[in-house]
């Protein structure tokens, strides 16, 4: 199960936080068409700013975007004029009011999205993709990765027929619940055709330290 499945997917709700945090009845496919909007939108119009996760949540006529980036500087601009020009041209898409909140990525080499977009730019470039895939996976593991896996499918150094290549180093366990790997899937675009690149990357386990808590509080009450 956990070899064939999306290890985000299967993590949401246990160690992982939704990217869309809000509920709706009948108007959920109007929200979800927003969302995959607004998302396409900073996407394209932030496609130099290292971009990997665009979190929505939504009050009332209020849509509330958390923008992770690893250059900050480069979305919110001098003075904050770029990241205010972004907001109104998010307002007019929506016609809702919307807030931006950008937040730093600390260590881009440890998120499986910039990873990938990393390695797919190389590719662009007609950089060997062993070359590609190993450096980008030795500097994850310098800045700290428990283990990394990237695989790469398509017409590799345009051969004829396309084929799939991987490589891993340290551990990823697919299957373990607590084991916090990000996972990622970009595509690069070649004079042969486009090539998949998968990016897995295993950066320790989160413990649930939450229900233990509870648990303790729940015998303390038990004893008194």
């Amino acid at each position: 199960m956990g070899q064939k499945i999306n290890p985000t997917g299967l993590r949401v709700g246990i160690i992982r936080d939704w990217e869309a945090k809000w509920y709706a009845e009948k108007d959920f496919a109007t929200y979800l068409r927003e969302d995959l909007r607004i998302r396409k939108y900073i996407e394209k119009r932030l496609a130099d700013a290292s971009v990997s996760t665009v979190e929505i949540e939504r009050a009332a006529n209020r849509v509330n975007v958390s923008i992770h980036t690893a250059k900050p500087g480069m979305v919110i601009g001098k003075g904050g004029s770029e990241v205010e020009n972004l907001r109104k041209e998010l307002n007019n898409l929506t016609g809702k009011k919307v807030h931006i909140n950008i937040i730093e990525i600390k260590k881009p080499d440890l998120d499986a999205k910039l990873v990938g977009e990393n390695i797919a730019r190389q590719l662009e470039g007609r950089v060997a993709f062993r070359r590609a895939m190993k450096q980008s996976m030795q500097r994850s593991m310098r800045s700290g990765a428990k283990g990394i896996k990237t695989q790469v499918a398509g017409r590799l150094n345009g051969a004829d027929m396309s084929r799939v290549e991987s490589y891993s180093d340290g551990t990823v366990p697919l299957h373990t619940l607590r084991a916090d790997i990000d996972y990622a899937w970009v595509e690069a675009h070649t004079t042969y055709g486009a090539l998949g690149v998968k990016t897995w990357i295993y950066r320790g386990e989160i413990l649930p330290e939450k229900r233990h808590a509870d648990q303790g509080n729940t015998s303390e009450k038990g004893g008194k």
